[in-house]
């Protein structure tokens, strides 16, 4: 009976360590497993790194290992593996009687998903979010209908989409200072709200219609401003926030995103916000905000982008917006010098004079300069209280989960 108890448990497990291989959740520290990720192993021993602290795998001569698909990951369709198939990276899931102190457990069985086998089946996940998702901020959620307006913007323009969850669909929400899908929780249609920004996996339907599976959904801000202080050993950078004119703290976390917009893309695509919001065309050169980091100039040899031409300039089939957002060249905080102006998205919080950067682009001064010299008419960006449209971050800077 105790078996089949175990058993069952770790089928619970699995559903929620191994089954959304894009989740991978590691289960931590359990009196009769632990899960994580291995950091290093000899022959007789496996280090695992949980969220519940490291511990210890003790192999022996009885112990039996397993080996799991991420594209059905079930006890039922584990199959027989050895040692020499584990690796640094890897996810186990071991099952046995921890210690009393949660450092070591003498494993029983060994339940693996490789790193690479995580890494293809994420290529695989990514693909489906960029050929069947959609994203973008929400407008309106009626909760009767179960209906959520979505405006999605692209170079084009916007579209205006209504999507619909499906009876068994899944919602997901990013916790506070993050957009890892590792960390989301789940969620409801009921923690949806207007003002949200949104990824869907589903059906694209006629008339702007679409049938979601899987929604992801979180509460992001876009703060822009000129850098007046700089503190390399914190990793932090002050700013004065173009709208309210006071200072804002930016902390630098281990999981923010720091990229240069290159300057002739960050031009052309100001001037073409400028043309569509019927605002004057932004001007030439870009001032100190626009200034590649040194040793990673884009248009130069291999430090160029993919689907971008020279000098930054995009290039026929250059891909989606987010896709060219990862190949910018990234920066440090020591990049960047006062009177530089930068955009930032990060979580909406009560307190706003610090914020913890998600995605933080320098080299946009061209968007915010466009609403100014378009005397603040229209469209989004800059001052007056309205809101700033810097590609690859007026999603919240959320990327595919």
């Amino acid at each position: 009976m105790r078996k089949l108890f175990i058993l069952s448990a770790l089928f619970i497990i699995f559903a929620g360590v191994f089954t959304s291989v894009k989740a991978q959740a590691d289960v931590g520290i359990k009196p009769n497993f632990a899960g994580g990720e291995v950091t290093s192993l000899t022959a007789s021993k496996i280090v695992l790194n949980t969220k519940d602290g490291v511990i210890e795998v003790a192999l022996s001569d009885t112990t039996a290992f397993k080996k799991v698909s991420p594209e059905n990951p079930s006890l039922k369709t584990a199959v027989e593996s050895k040692f020499s198939e584990v690796g640094v990276g890897d996810k186990l899931l071991v099952t046995g009687a921890v210690s009393a102190d949660k450092k070591t457990i003498p494993a029983k069985t060994v339940y693996l998903m490789t790193k690479s086998d995580i890494a293809q089946r994420q290529v695989k996940e990514s693909e489906e979010w960029k050929t069947r998702g959609i994203s973008g901020k929400v407008l309106s959620v009626d909760p009767a209908t179960k209906e959520i307006v979505v405006s999605t913007k692209g170079i084009a323009g916007e579209t205006k989409t209504t999507l619909t969850p499906k009876d068994d669909a899944q919602f997901h929400r990013y916790v506070p200072n993050s957009i890892k899908f590792s960390e989301a929780k789940a969620s409801s249609l009921g923690e949806i709200s207007s003002g949200d920004m949104i990824r869907a996996l589903g059906d694209k339907g006629e008339n702007n219609t679409f049938k979601a599976e899987e929604i992801v959904t979180g509460a992001f801000q876009t703060t822009a401003g000129t850098v007046t202080s700089i503190d390399v050993e914190k990793n932090e950078v002050t700013v004065s926030d173009i709208q309210t004119k006071k200072p804002v703290i930016i902390a630098i976390g281990n999981t923010s995103v720091l990229k240069q917009f290159p300057a002739e893309m960050a031009q052309r695509l100001a001037m073409m916000q400028a043309m569509r919001s019927g605002g004057a065309q932004p001007p030439n050169g870009g001032g100190q905000g626009n200034r590649p980091p040194q040793g990673n100039t884009a248009g130069e040899g291999e430090g160029r982008p993919n689907g971008m031409g020279q000098g930054g300039g995009m290039r026929g089939g250059g891909g989606s917006i987010d896709e060219m957002l990862e190949r910018f060249p990234n920066i440090t905080v020591a990049d960047l010098k006062v009177g530089d102006m930068i955009a930032v998205s990060s979580s909406k919080t009560a307190n706003a004079d610090k914020i913890t950067a998600i995605k933080l682009l320098s080299g946009v001064e061209p968007f915010l300069k466009t609403p100014q010299m378009a005397g603040g008419r229209g469209g989004r960006g800059g001052q007056g209280g309205q809101n700033i449209n810097i590609p690859g971050l007026d999603d919240g800077g959320f990327g595919i989960p």
